[in-house]
């Protein structure tokens, strides 16, 4: 099995893959009597081998997922409304379950977590950023450091998954610093006889001598070497798990001169031009787009450093899609003041908030030479704006490129390309298998599963689902 993608998706599968299974503690107690009734049904069977779809059934929460509800709260049974209850589930280590897989990422275990400016505080509570059998918060005791206003840095989270690679003993199974560049199916007949005898030790179920027309998955790829070459690669599985998350791929406006070299779009660009003194309180303000918490993190980058801004952004401030009126104020106060910022301080009326201009309801036409900047507000009124740089922060797409077709065939409406909140890949609920391509599997944002907290049940998906094809499972 290969998976691409060695963020929390990945380490997760690659823990329950490795014969880490869970089961329900005896005598504990869930705060959900009916989940709490099926648990007792059959406490001698791991989680892995039940049947998910019926211990899921009628949960609630705040994921669109059975399975993502189902394992977070057998981990964190009461946490949305603030309890602070022990997970239900103790965890073996049997060893003889285990399935041989390798976990295919660019960076270090943690993923894009790596990419992150490492100061930025998570939107989740730190908790909620746990992996199994190593709570977030005892690491976090060990460093002898605490949870601010009860969430953590993007550091801390990226330290935190390499520590639990190297704690449960995962790191034989992760190939670092690898870009696969193609996966594809191909007939058992059309690869070497080399590769066909490393698949059949891997596989005694499926390599018959009658089954030669069998399909795999052909995967390709490039290692860079410490000197910096790329060695490719070719390896065959049965099953590939997709779970390159969506940070790779930042979307475009799609206009007149957006690929001007002041025009970006990643935040770590804003924080380069304040490392080397490009843009500072004197000069021309930095155009932000976008109403989402990257947007809001570059405002409040930018407001610290004194670095003037003006705020572009298609939605009403009192749009309840618009994520800051979703989020508690207590919990999310910086969020908040960038939310009355947006509210207090358009260009028609003059705020308390120095250095920053809201500009609601208006889009970029185009970005010129000579950095001035064309916006349109919802009336059709264009006006100029002078910058120094501009930041696009509206989201990103997943890089599929390495997909026949980019992967478009595997969405739900395949006539448009993947998108983790609009359009994820079709997968069955229970397994995470693409309904369209058997063997296949999608995790995570790639199936629109967007917290790190809910991305874990889709690994117990996936895992229970493999088990069962390798008939690992007990009796």
């Amino acid at each position: 099995i290969v998976f691409s993608g060695n963020g929390p998706s990945g380490i997760c599968l690659s823990y329950l893959l490795s014969g880490y299974t869970p089961y329900f503690k005896r005598h504990s107690l869930h705060p959900h009597p009916i989940l709490q009734r099926k648990l007792e049904e059959a406490p001698e069977v791991s989680v892995l081998d039940q049947d998910l779809e019926y211990l899921s059934e009628g949960l609630e929460g705040r994921s669109h997922s059975p399975v993502a509800l189902l394992f977070d709260t057998l981990q964190r049974p009461d946490t949305d409304f603030g309890g602070t209850a022990e997970s239900v589930l103790t965890w073996w280590h049997e060893p003889d379950r285990a399935i041989p897989h390798l976990v295919l990422g660019r960076n270090a275990p943690g993923g894009a977590w790596h990419s992150i400016e490492g100061s930025m505080v998570t939107l989740s509570r730190g908790e909620w950023m746990g992996l199994p059998d190593l709570p977030f918060k005892e690491w976090l005791k060990q460093k002898r450091r605490g949870l601010r206003n009860n969430r953590a840095t993007a550091e801390d989270i990226a330290q935190y998954y390499q520590h639990y690679v190297m704690k449960k003993g995962l790191q034989k199974n992760f190939r670092c610093g690898t870009v696969v560049t193609s996966v594809r199916k191909v007939s058992a007949e059309s690869i070497s006889n080399h590769a066909q005898k490393d698949l059949q030790e891997d596989s005694d179920s499926l390599w018959n001598s009658n089954e030669r027309s069998i399909e795999v998955f052909q995967v390709d790829g490039f290692f860079k070497t410490v000197e910096g070459d790329k060695e490719p690669f070719s390896i065959y599985a049965e099953n590939v798990v997709l779970a390159t998350g969506t940070y790779d791929n930042p979307t475009w406006l799609g206009v007149k001169g957006e690929n001007l070299s002041y025009v970006h779009h990643q935040l770590s660009a804003l924080e380069e031009a304040v490392k080397n003194s490009s843009v500072g309180i004197m000069s021309d303000p930095v155009l932000i787009v976008g109403a989402g918490l990257t947007a809001a993190d570059a405002i409040l980058f930018a407001h610290h450093c004194n670095i003037p801004v003006i705020h572009v952004f298609r939605r009403r401030v009192t749009d309840p899609g618009l994520i800051f009126n979703q989020l508690p104020k207590m919990m999310y106060p910086e969020y908040h003041k960038v939310h009355q910022m947006m509210k207090e301080q358009t260009a028609a009326c003059a705020g308390p908030y120095e250095h920053y201009i809201s500009l609601p309801e208006h889009h970029v036409l185009s970005f010129g030479k000579d950095k001035k900047c064309i916006l349109q507000d919802k009336n059709g009124c264009q006006k100029a704006y002078k910058i120094s740089m501009a930041l696009v922060l509206t989201g990103s797409n997943p890089n599929l490129s390495f997909l026949p077709n980019d992967g478009i065939d595997l969405a739900i409406d395949s006539d448009q390309p993947v998108n983790p909140k609009r359009n994820p890949i079709d997968v069955d609920p229970f397994t995470y298998e693409c309904t369209q391509e058997k063997g296949l599997y999608a995790l995570g944002p790639l199936a629109g599963d967007n917290f790190v907290r809910f991305v874990q049940g889709g690994a117990l998906a996936v895992a229970s689902s493999l088990l069962k094809k390798a008939n690992k499972n007990p009796p």
